[in-house]
């Protein structure tokens, strides 16, 4: 008697299981079994409303396996944060100049458009260069946050800057804090803005119910086409610094 295969969130599969480095994910939350594309970890992340789904998301994971082989090869190449190079900032391609010394980055407008300017080499020049990244990011995103706080009549919130693998954002209402991605702000301010809805709104609804997207709506409007920019270019995004 054959034994059934038992998975668990977290678990990530060998490549040779499905053709494609994947990792199973639960999420209470889910009304269906998904699978989403994580382009910086470079890998199928198959989500599973509890662990006792995750053998039928692997299954239907097999019938999407030529899908899954495309969409990882469409991922971007890595950009290097090094001199000479042009990333985005606020959606705007950012050109990247080393001026010696070992100066923290700064972001100034060149006579061709915005130039970051950094010290420090190799190694030392990307971290200036992500560190002034996540500068900025704080400011914009908390002082979004704090915006749409006040929309709601909400209390203030703990907010944090990481470099999550996969969530742009991620909202607690028990603790009553937010953590984002710092890539958000090489995107458009007005996703930006819409991240820091997205996340607010969950401290009225935790789930993605069709109140929460109200909320999310009188906050921003029609939230549709910010959520489709990040997944347009999403994994650019992922991809510098890389």
């Amino acid at each position: 008697m054959r034994l059934s295969v038992q998975y668990r969130n977290g678990q990530r599969l060998p490549p040779e299981t499905l053709g494609v480095p994947v990792r199973l994910s639960v999420n209470p939350r889910a009304r269906r079994l998904s699978i989403r594309i994580d382009g910086r970890a470079g890998e199928a992340v198959l989500v599973a409303p509890s662990e006792r789904k995750l053998g039928e998301v692997v299954a239907f994971a097999r019938t999407r396996a030529d899908w899954m082989r495309e969409r990882l090869a469409e991922r971007p190449d890595s950009a290097p944060l090094e001199p000479g190079a042009v990333v985005p900032l606020y959606g705007r391609p950012t050109l990247l100049v080393a001026v010696g010394g070992a100066g923290a980055a700064q972001l100034i407008d060149g006579p061709d458009g915005p130039v970051i300017q950094s010290g420090g080499e190799g190694e030392a020049f990307s971290r200036r260069v992500e560190n002034l990244f996540k500068r900025l990011a704080r400011q914009v995103l908390v002082e979004r946050t704090e915006h749409h706080l006040r929309t709601l009549g909400q209390r203030p919130v703990t907010v944090s800057i990481a470099d999550t693998r996969s969530r742009w954002g991620s909202c607690s209402p028990h603790n009553r804090s937010i953590r984002y991605s710092w890539r958000v702000i090489l995107a458009p301010p007005a996703v930006a803005d819409y991240l820091a809805a997205h996340e607010v709104a969950h401290l009225v609804h935790a789930d993605h119910s069709p109140a929460y997207w109200s909320v999310v709506h009188t906050l921003v409007g029609d939230h549709r086409p910010y959520r489709k920019w990040l997944r347009d270019h999403g994994p650019a995004l992922h991809a510098v610094g890389r």
